[in-house]
């Protein structure tokens, strides 16, 4: 394990792309979600994505510097393709989007289809509520991202499918909401497959319906200097919450995928492709004077105020976890596992970074 600053770690990242021939506008976005997400303690959506990324691009399933293109459009509602962009670009053009539409109506409901990997779904949530607006996202992923069981099934059904939701606050420490509708995301199980935390117990299960921990269930062996192949595994990732988390997951398929036109997930498709269904929602517009702040932070102390089960335990709001991370890795640097960060060493070797400036950025 090893420990790299935020601001160092997103300058390499960006570095990288900008090798690969991304814009230094992209390259900055990407470096700087990505890096956000290892800030936040969400590893799975991290700077780990990197080789996927560049391997992504390289096959032509992801495709730099895309804009939004706007397919069906009135004044509350807005249908997106993102062109396979980086869902670090397209992201924060389609929220955007909704944000400008729920402030003139009060609501609005934005459908992307063909979007490259969105990243952590929270930093939308984050980016709405930064402009005082409720936001809910649900997502889901074609092609590459088969990789969950249903309740009661052995094989892959479903992607890992996020759902988010988050809620502005005053006092700027917005609520988010944000999680994998199966027990741990894909790329939980990719960062403990290269020496991160391990899996919780049962957290997958083989095709003849054992349950396991182990993730190499998921991945084929790799070919050459490919990222592994999740698509070659035996196992499955089990949904959360057994049929409550499979029948959220299912909602998914159907309101981003179907309803999107992005697809739901399915086997044959080599890409990996989100489709997110998001509504947007002002609160002033539905509660006058206030009246939802002072209600909202009246529950929340209320919410906090039970007593805990443990002696040291502690109750959390959605997004304080997320809070409590950014506050110790900024200060003692983010965590990476010796696997994820020789990956972006080479990374970066690949693009053509000589040894002196990759070292003046990890030393």
């Amino acid at each position: 394990m090893v420990r790299v600053s935020s601001k160092r770690l997103e300058q390499l990242v960006k570095n990288i792309f900008v090798g690969t021939g991304c814009s230094h506008t992209e390259s900055d976005r990407i470096a700087y979600y990505l890096t956000k997400s290892n800030l936040a303690g969400h590893e799975s959506h991290g700077v780990l994505r990197v080789p996927r990324y560049l391997h992504w691009l390289k096959e032509g399933n992801l495709k730099m510097d895309q804009d939004i293109t706007i397919l069906n459009n009135n004044d509350s509602m807005s249908v997106v393709d993102g062109n396979k962009g980086f869902g670090q670009t397209i992201g924060p053009q389609v929220v955007d989007l909704g944000i400008q539409k729920a402030k003139r109506s009060g609501l609005a409901l934005v459908a992307l289809r063909n979007s490259g990997h969105l990243g952590r779904i929270g930093d939308w949530g984050e980016m709405a509520a930064e402009e005082d607006v409720i936001s809910i996202h649900f997502v889901n992923t074609s092609g590459l991202g088969l990789l969950v069981a249903p309740f009661g099934g052995s094989q892959r059904r479903l992607s890992t499918n996020p759902f988010c939701i988050g809620i502005p606050r005053e006092n700027g420490k917005s609520l988010i909401l944000d999680f994998a509708t199966s027990i741990v995301a894909e790329g939980k199980v990719l960062n403990a497959l290269g020496g991160g935390l391990s899996l919780p117990k049962n957290a997958l299960v083989d095709h003849d319906g054992t349950f396991s921990e182990d993730p190499s269930l998921i991945y084929g062996a790799r070919t050459g200097t490919q990222p592994l192949d999740q698509r070659t595994g035996s196992g499955a990732i089990r949904a959360m919450g057994e049929h409550k988390g499979s029948g959220l997951s299912f909602m998914c398929e159907l309101l981003a995928g179907a309803l999107t036109g992005s697809g739901c997930s399915k086997e044959g498709i080599k890409e990996l492709i989100n489709g997110m269904l998001s509504i947007y929602i002002v609160p002033k517009f539905l509660s006058e004077n206030g009246a939802f702040y002072s209600e909202l932070e009246e529950y929340v102390s209320y919410f906090l105020s039970s007593n805990v089960i443990e002696k040291d335990g502690t109750i959390l709001c959605p997004g304080d976890a997320e809070q409590n991370s950014r506050a110790d890795r900024i200060k003692n640097g983010i965590p990476l596992t010796t696997s994820t960060w020789e990956s972006l060493i080479k990374a970066a070797e690949d693009v053509g970074l000589s040894r002196a400036e990759i070292k003046s950025l990890s030393s």
